[in-house]
């Protein structure tokens, strides 16, 4: 990353376009005159990227793919199609800065809908299987956040979800479209689109610390029937009403 990001600075671009936390952070290090835009990032803040959403400050701005209302609406979700849910079971990986503030947010708003969090970590890949398994008797649901160690390996948390009948929700419609059943989330082709009508501002010449941070625009409910028919969810056509549906 670092000398991919020496060589974009060298080569005097108007404007620089990082994807992922990593990328970004490599390219701030090495410029403070040329524009930034990054996109995909969970914790901008946090990444030290930009000193807050709203003033961004310096030369950097860009788009967050965690919404604000995502993890609190899938969370709310479990009330609406598992009513007599109480425990959820969330499998995650702590050494990912990115998983431990979505946790964070998803366990304020467990705890907001009345329910209980129950927490299993895991530090690689061949640990899920083994972590679902866990849960099994210990969670009536399953939430899955938006976790790059988890979701490599998201299969072993389906296989054990559709043996045992768990309900998953998880941090991201990617993970729905693979067979769990609901998220709120977004198209990630919207995000790089929000992102390019910023960079078409930055090269019309606006400063990116003018540019508040943005997030996707059209947050939906996603819902994978399958699942819901391999999980043991019963479906009405009232709940499917406003949802985006998956096979």
């Amino acid at each position: 990353n670092t000398s991919i990001a020496q060589n974009l600075v060298a080569d005097k671009n108007d404007l620089i376009l990082a994807i992922a936390t990593p990328s970004a952070q490599a390219v701030v290090n090495q410029t403070k005159n040329i524009p930034i835009l990054f996109t995909a990032i969970t914790d901008p803040v946090g990444a030290e990227l930009v000193q807050s959403f709203e003033k961004p400050g310096g030369n950097v701005t860009g788009t967050s793919d965690t919404h604000p209302d995502a993890i609190k609406n899938t969370i709310a979700a479990i009330k609406t199609f598992i009513p007599d849910a109480k425990k959820v079971g969330i499998i995650y990986n702590n050494g990912e800065p990115n998983s431990v503030v979505n946790v964070k947010h998803a366990k304020t708003a467990i705890q907001a809908a009345g329910l209980e969090s129950v927490e299993t970590t895991i530090t690689a890949s061949s640990e899920v299987k083994q972590a679902a398994e866990s849960m099994v008797g210990r969670a009536d649901v399953l939430y899955i956040p938006k976790d790059n160690t988890v979701v490599a390996a998201l299969e072993s948390v389906i296989t054990v979800a559709n043996a045992k009948d768990i309900p998953t929700f998880v941090g991201e419609g990617d993970s729905v479209k693979r067979g769990t059943f609901a998220s709120y989330g977004f198209d990630y082709h919207d995000l790089g689109y929000t992102t390019g009508k910023m960079a078409v501002e930055i090269l019309k010449g606006k400063k990116p610390s003018e540019i508040p941070v943005g997030f996707p625009e059209n947050l939906e409910l996603i819902i994978n029937k399958k699942a819901a028919q391999e999980e043991g969810i019963t479906l009405t056509e009232e709940q499917l009403k406003n949802a985006k549906i998956v096979e």
